[in-house]
């Protein structure tokens, strides 16, 4: 679920950065330092919607190094991943054990034993696919598929989640055949 908090960070500031364009600069390394971080208790950080002026507040000189630290809040759009929360994911890679997919910046791994039953047995290499046995269904790179999240973890500043599409309305959304069309009309 994406949604928006006030937030904090310390930025360190070599001198050389001092100038009339400071300002500037510390939104700059705010952005380069926080978009992409998975912040454990909140999620991962999409963007840095906005810096107010009046909330960058003055530099505490470091004595051995000559560095200013900034402390700045800043409101921040985070995508946080609950349990039993349905996300629409794109498939990255199928293997014999299930197949990954990502949701934004959210890895997701499904295990064969998360699918329905008549996909259990599904896997074919030579199409790096799953595919159901009546062959309506076929799950390979690309495919656009809705998850549900049934686990989370967080490990060196990265989410990962266990998702399964063994419910109703889960599954394949999307085959793929479109992006492919498209790049082989052009």
């Amino acid at each position: 679920m994406f949604y928006v908090k006030q937030l904090e960070h310390e930025i360190v500031l070599e001198p050389k950065h001092f100038g009339p364009k400071l300002r500037a600069t510390l939104v700059r390394l705010l952005k380069e330092q926080v978009e992409g971080l998975a912040l454990a208790s909140y999620g991962f950080v999409v963007n840095a919607i906005d810096v107010p002026e009046d909330e960058i507040k003055s530099g505490i000189i470091e004595y051995d190094s000559g560095n200013v630290v900034f402390t700045v809040k800043y409101t921040a759009l985070l995508l946080r991943p609950f349990i039993n929360e349905v996300l629409d994911a794109v498939v990255s890679q199928c293997n014999p054990l299930g197949f990954f997919c990502f949701c934004g910046p959210l890895r997701l791994f499904v295990s064969k034993h998360s699918m329905p039953e008549d996909m259990f047995h599904g896997f074919d290499p030579e199409k790096d696919a799953w595919i159901s046995d009546d062959k309506e269904v076929v799950i390979a790179t690309g495919s656009g598929v809705r998850v549900k999240i049934k686990g989370r973890t967080v490990e060196q500043g990265n989410i990962t989640a266990i998702a399964t599409i063994k419910d109703n309305y889960l599954g394949l959304v999307d085959d793929g055949d479109d992006v492919a069309q498209d790049q082989g009309d052009e």
